[in-house]
């Protein structure tokens, strides 16, 4: 007995020696040692070769079916006024005049919306072209070949007993010092050092929870990151991309107060740095929300505020409306586009489907996490220009950047009911249609096509 309790403590020893002074001493001083880097180049290889057998065996078993990745609904292109042109050709009406085929447009979109919307689909996992042997995704895959079936074996192994324990390992060190660092660090009066010390805790913390999920984090552009004083707002996939910005500068966060764990860091947090937290009264009160900012904004020593414009977490596909109140506020904006690889593990946060700790479980028994991060030049309201018009200015350029689809519609959708007005949008541009007000006239019919021909 005496003898296994030896094995037992060389082996704890053996593990934190490796979790010391290989991986969280290098993360703390922004180093690395390689091995994440080999590790993802193996993971590359061995994911491009499943690829290559997957199809081999679909070819060798016709029966096996392939997996849909553009959807089952092939979209009509063009704006309504063209489509409902194209219905109305066999006999166009007169203009300003109602035209029954008009009600089949509206129709189709209606069973276009019901099978499959483009707002549902945003809340769901991102489909991959081919399976990442994890068995979360294999929805569509089916056997193949011995060799593939074991070396999903052997990955099942090392991602549940090797790299899940040390993961857990790695996030208890992350979180405890960031509780046990900020808490110190608040008891020092307002100084430059206290604020050096708490960027310092924060920005250590971060990294080892980064090296907690073997992130690999490709910063582009970083001669744009944001500047004190400034706004940072970014797309939003998992509460991950706090993490991800975080390990390569200081955030001033913004958010409600929590109860549970997450309440604990939030009041270490901001014991050392003016993070902004909200009660639930009062992020119901735009007002005051807005006003706080604004007063972070104005001191221009201040860390750049951190905002996610969304309001909720999009499968990393898409870029859904941002919410105008972050636009409001005044200040130099600096717009973040985050794209995540799917590949190596799927990093949207369902929050319908599953909670906090269940999340964190698939993270850290996924691959890794290879994320992309591009900082885009500051943004700053034009002239002539609102709130709505300048949010959809800064989220276009992020798409554009982190080539994700550009959505107008709203991420509240996920649980509330469209808005009275997206349905008046529409009944003013079917009105204009018909009417010709606006300078639209009634749309092209096909007599009038054939003689500009």
């Amino acid at each position: 007995m005496e003898d296994l309790w030896c094995v037992a403590g060389a082996i704890f020893q053996l593990w934190m020696v490796v979790v010391v002074f290989f991986i969280m001493l290098p993360a703390m001083f922004g180093l690395s040692l390689g091995v994440t880097g080999v590790y993802i180049q193996i993971l590359v290889k061995i994911l491009e070769w499943a690829t290559i057998r997957i199809q081999k065996g679909r070819q060798e078993q016709p029966s096996v079916l392939v997996p849909l990745h553009t959807g089952i609904i092939e979209r009509a292109r063009g704006s309504m006024e063209e489509q409902m042109g194209q219905l109305r050709c066999p006999q166009p009406p007169a203009a300003g005049e109602f035209c029954l085929s008009d009600a089949m447009y509206f129709c189709k979109k209606g069973l276009e919306s019901i099978v499959d919307d483009q707002v549902t689909q945003r809340f769901s996992s991102e489909e991959l072209a081919s399976w990442n042997l994890l068995t979360r995704t294999n929805q569509n895959f089916y056997y193949i070949s011995l060799r593939l079936t074991i070396i999903w074996g052997l990955g099942v192994f090392v991602r549940y007993c090797i790299l899940f324990p040390l993961r857990i390992t790695l996030a208890i060190i992350g979180l405890s010092w960031l509780v046990i660092g900020t808490t110190l660090v608040g008891f020092l009066p307002e100084s430059s050092a206290k604020k050096w010390l708490s960027e310092l805790v924060h920005l250590t913390c971060y990294r080892i929870c980064a090296r907690g999920l073997s992130a690999t984090i490709h910063y582009h552009k970083k001669e744009n990151r944001p500047q004190k004083g400034g706004i940072c707002v970014a797309n939003h996939t998992t509460p991950i991309d706090v993490v991800i910005l975080a390990n390569d500068g200081c955030y001033a966060m913004v958010g409600q107060i929590h109860g549970g764990l997450m309440g604990v860091l939030q009041r270490s947090m901001v014991r050392s740095c003016p993070h902004v937290w909200f009660e639930r009264s009062e992020m119901k009160d735009r007002h005051t929300v807005t006003s706080r900012l604004r007063d972070h904004v104005a001191a221009k020593t201040k860390l750049p505020i951190l905002i996610f414009p969304e309001g909720t977490c999009v499968n990393n596909t898409s870029v859904m409306m941002f919410k105008k109140g972050s636009f409001e506020i005044g200040g130099t904006i600096y717009p973040v586009a985050i794209k995540y690889d799917p590949r190596f593990g799927d990093a949207f946060w369902n929050s319908s489907k599953y909670n906090m700790v269940s999340y964190l479980l698939r993270m850290m028994t996924s691959w890794a996490i290879v994320v992309n991060v591009w900082y885009l030049p500051p943004m700053t309201i034009q002239d002539g220009e609102d709130a709505a018009q300048f949010a959809n200015r800064v989220k276009s350029a992020i798409a554009h950047q982190g080539g994700l689809l550009d959505l107008a519609w709203d991420g509240g959708l996920k649980r509330g009911k469209v808005k009275d007005s997206f349905k008046e949008e529409q009944q003013k541009m079917y009105s204009n249609i018909i009417v010709g007000q606006n300078g639209i006239g009634p749309p092209e019919t096909c007599s009038q096509t054939k003689e500009d021909q």
